[in-house]
């Protein structure tokens, strides 16, 4: 029974979007849906919300980052900001997008155990998120969005939902995601064709070149070049804002999904081998590896599941290198998340099945990896100006931002996040 899916890896260009209409048919060519005007009241309003993956707080300083240290400073920034569980890219990019946790998506992590397959796999197809995007609400108010996501899983994830979106070309073989000069290509090109009132964009490089530099534990040489090439694009973007007249009426999100740990090459924990050393669990279990947190199931006689997971938990606590082990429920993560979810302690990560199934240095998934940057900013007048703000914002709370910012309608059910509403100056409402 398989117990490990590796990260998955990229290719390069050719700007080219899905044109979808609502269930329709899908068109592939240059982007090319309806250009929105102005908003159902009131004057136009465009929103871009930029995703630097895997990027730390600490990171978007001057030295690295020029163009989005002074968009933040220019805007309101969230110190406090955190990612949440499992601190993995594909549960975040959707949180964001849904302001639902996981219990209420059915998306835990990158990858879980799929009990019909019988296997491990990537959450990457569109049936695998069962909640209504913030894509779908603006939709319903007359107005439309579009998706420039770099890497492969989040494409296949949101699927169709938005009204354009940009099939990432070329992906890299070893990472699965096209580089940041193409994505800020496409979202260009996205903005001069169809012009959506929400443009959902995800930079990968900086994510991608963390889990491969192994200076990372010291000098993050290669982390370092790589943050001051995404800020050189995302400068591209906001550049462009300005030179088309569009940054007057442009509301800048800027966040992280999760940040980065690393991990000497001996700091791994390997939980297969414990488990298999138990005759109770031997052949009856799987583990979904997502870095820094393992998912581990019992897929054994149901009779056994509480004596099972008692000693999946006991067994997987006492191993050097684990922070703590919780049940699913704690951490809202949902039935997808199986019946145990085990965190690396900082400096560590786990490899399941084998010693050798998680090589690379960088890593995340689990509380190490929790800050990440969070700001608005922009050249609309709503932004308000050089805010710094305690609240505890999160990923999950990007939705009802964006829904407060277009008067959507909450889901079924309401959000889990908050509208991050002290971001923006009443007066200019």
């Amino acid at each position: 029974m398989p117990r490990h899916h590796a990260h998955p890896g990229p290719s390069r260009r050719k700007v080219l979007a899905t044109v979808a209409g609502g269930a329709g048919g899908v068109i592939l060519g240059g982007v090319g849906a309806q250009s929105a005007t102005a908003g159902p009241s009131g004057p136009r309003r465009r929103t871009y919300v930029l995703v630097v993956d895997g990027c730390r707080p600490d990171e978007v300083r001057p030295v690295l980052m020029p163009r989005l240290s002074k968009l933040r400073d220019e805007g309101t920034t969230y110190p406090a900001a955190q990612s949440l569980p499992v601190m993995e890219t594909v549960p975040n990019h959707v949180m964001m997008m849904t302001g639902v946790r996981p219990d209420r998506s059915q998306v835990p992590a990158n990858s879980v155990y799929d009990a019909a397959e019988r296997t491990v796999r990537d959450l990457d197809r569109p049936a695998d998120l069962r909640a209504t995007t913030v894509f779908e609400l603006l939709r319903a108010k007359g107005l439309t969005s579009g998706t420039v996501l770099s890497k492969r899983y989040l494409y296949g994830i949101f699927g169709p939902r938005a009204d354009v979106q940009w099939k990432p070309e070329p992906l890299l073989p070893a990472t699965g995601h096209a580089p940041d000069s193409f994505t800020a290509d496409a979202a260009i090109a996205m903005i001069d064709g169809s012009d959506p009132d929400l443009v959902f964009v995800n930079f990968g490089d900086v994510d991608r070149v963390g889990h491969s530099d192994v200076t990372g534990t010291t000098v993050e040489a290669a982390r370092k070049s790589a943050l001051a090439a995404t800020d050189h694009q995302v400068g591209r973007l906001l550049d462009h804002l300005v030179e088309t007249g569009k940054w007057s009426t442009s509301v800048v999100l800027v966040l992280a999904d999760h940040s980065m740990d690393w991990s000497l090459p001996s700091a791994m924990v390997s939980l297969a081998p414990v488990l298999d050393a138990d005759p109770l669990l031997k052949d009856r279990y799987a583990i979904a590896q997502n870095g820094g947190a393992d998912l581990l199931y019992w897929t054994g006689p149901e009779d056994f599941r509480d004596r099972a997971v008692a000693r999946m938990r006991e067994l997987t606590a006492a191993q050097e290198g684990v922070l703590s082990v919780h049940a699913p429920e704690e951490l809202r993560l949902g039935d997808r998340a199986g019946d145990l979810v085990a965190y690396a302690r900082p400096g560590h990560r786990f490899t399941d099945p084998r010693p050798y199934s998680n090589p690379i240095p960088g890593n995340h998934g689990h509380p190490a990896t929790l800050p990440i940057p969070f700001f608005v900013s922009g050249g609309s007048p709503l932004v308000r100006r050089g805010h710094v703000s305690d609240a505890p914002a999160r990923t999950v709370d990007v939705a009802p931002t964006i829904a407060a910012l277009y008067g959507l309608r909450a889901p079924s059910g309401g959000w889990d996040g908050t509208a991050r509403t002290d971001a923006f100056d009443r007066a200019a409402r």
